[in-house]
């Protein structure tokens, strides 16, 4: 009798064991594989509901077991569709406050190109009109990369083609420092319409970087070559250049960035640039390296697929055809050089037809 109930026993406690071991592999499973793969799901667009219907429990174990697990799982799926739905209300509220921002930056861009049209002759009118011009791309520009974050586009789209040296001329409007920029040999190319505005806008917060990260007494160098793949655009600056930390970590802003990146992330003083170029890489598969350069800095490569490229549709050599006209003239006071106009303003001009410095500059 005694026998028999220690054995009964004996089986009882090897069951218990059993049973434990089971269901603590099920919920390390949960933890460590069902849950990761159930709100990854959520976030692609599933539904809690379908995410729950697809989860595939170990036969066998208490259904008890299994309520409470699923129980769990809704819990967690639930405060994430949450965080989702507060999340993407966020990034439409930062797009739509960008798209408002780009909208009067656009009005009054044509406002103040309609000026600069009537005062032409009246160089220091014209001269404050430039000044003013140059800042509304900037701010621009800083609407551009709000909506770019929170998913959307920049705001202005191009139906033509545009020849490369003028994007590159476009993107050279939308930094402060652009007087340090030099532009040298360019390719004879042009940039199909839909990817020139994302082309310009990345360019110019490769450029600020560049002029922003070294010092104010030296030079940035922009060139522009055919490649294999396509085109190259590279940016040399002089600064201090990147460790290689700092390389790696830059590198890793641009892979999250083309993977989609989290407003919060960016933290309270953000430093949107490389984010930006990111989102811009990724939607028209752009390649961006980092590398140091020949100068002592940073040498920045972006290189341009060959499916948004095309014969220029401008003949001759821009860059070589700027270079030999006359300087411009020179103003009765002391104002910067003429820019070209932001917002591809200047980029509808041929560089033939209007006088240019050495870095095709007006």
């Amino acid at each position: 009798m005694i026998h028999a109930l220690r054995r009964r026993a004996a089986e009882q406690e090897a069951a218990l064991g059993r049973r434990l071991a089971q269901q603590e592999a099920e919920t390390e499973r949960l933890a460590g594989e069902l849950l990761p793969v159930a709100v990854e799901r959520l976030q692609r667009g599933a539904s809690v509901e379908e995410v729950l219907e697809g989860v595939a429990y170990a036969p066998g174990a208490d259904p008890r077991f299994h309520a409470a697990h699923e129980a769990v799982l809704r819990s967690v799926l639930e405060a994430v569709r949450a965080e989702e739905d507060l999340r993407e209300s966020a990034h439409r509220a930062f797009v739509n406050i960008a798209r408002r921002v780009q909208a009067i930056v656009h009005q009054q861009a044509q406002d103040l190109r309609e000026m600069e049209d009537r005062h032409g002759n009246e160089p220091e009118f014209f001269g404050d009109l430039l000044h003013l011009d140059h800042g509304t791309a900037l701010i621009g520009r800083l609407a551009d990369s709000i909506a770019v974050l929170g998913g959307s586009r920049p705001g202005r789209q191009w139906q033509q083609n545009v020849p490369l040296f003028n994007v590159l001329r476009g993107a050279m409007s939308r930094i402060i420092d652009y007087q340090r920029v030099d532009l040298h040999s360019v390719a004879e190319a042009a940039i199909v319409g839909p990817a020139v505005e994302s082309l310009i806008h990345a360019l110019a917060e490769l450029l600020d970087n560049a002029t922003r990260y070294s010092p104010p007494q030296t030079r940035v160098h922009l060139t522009a070559v055919e490649v294999q793949s396509g085109i190259a655009v590279e940016i040399e600056d002089a600064g201090v250049g990147l460790t290689e930390e700092a390389r790696r970590r830059a590198e890793r802003v641009l892979a999250q960035a083309s993977a989609g990146i989290d407003l919060n992330d960016l933290g309270e003083t953000p430093r949107l640039g490389l984010a930006v170029v990111g989102r811009l890489a990724q939607t028209h598969d752009f390649q961006v390296s980092l590398r140091p350069s020949a100068y002592g800095g940073v040498r920045c490569v972006l290189i341009v697929p060959q499916d948004l490229i095309t014969a220029t549709p401008t003949p001759g050599g821009s860059v070589a055809r700027a270079a030999t006209l006359p300087p411009p003239k020179r103003r009765t006071r002391p104002t910067p050089t003429p820019l070209p106009r932001p917002n591809g303003a200047a980029m509808e001009e041929d560089p033939a037809a209007v006088g240019r410095n050495a870095n095709g500059l007006p």
